[in-house]
């Protein structure tokens, strides 16, 4: 995907490799990389997976390798759960006497 100077983009970096982590961090956190995912506007043409320049909404400049342009918010808060939606139910009758005393 090309994505040009000036576009709102996603990149990845790289901050430390697992053996320069401080000796301090948990053993399980050690044997990972310390990652950064920042967004930012593209300083110069490119194509998704290179490395590229971009000026953050702060205006710092980062470097890291381009991974999406346009970058959405992808979370959510899981699959519907029907027992959370009975607990409502029975806690408002609970509390309140149901919906006749709202």
């Amino acid at each position: 995907m090309k994505a040009s100077k000036g576009d709102w983009v996603l990149i990845h970096n790289i901050v430390l490799c697992s053996n320069e982590r401080a000796p301090q961090v948990p053993d399980d956190t050690k044997k990972v990389p310390l990652e950064s995912w920042v967004k930012g506007f593209l300083q110069h043409d490119a194509e998704v997976g290179e490395e590229v320049q971009v000026r953050t909404i702060t205006g710092r400049l980062e470097k890291g390798k381009l991974i999406d342009v346009n970058p959405t918010y992808k979370h959510n808060y899981g699959n519907f759960v029907p027992e959370l939606l009975q607990i409502g139910i029975k806690l408002r009758k609970i509390l309140y006497g149901g919906e006749a005393n709202e």
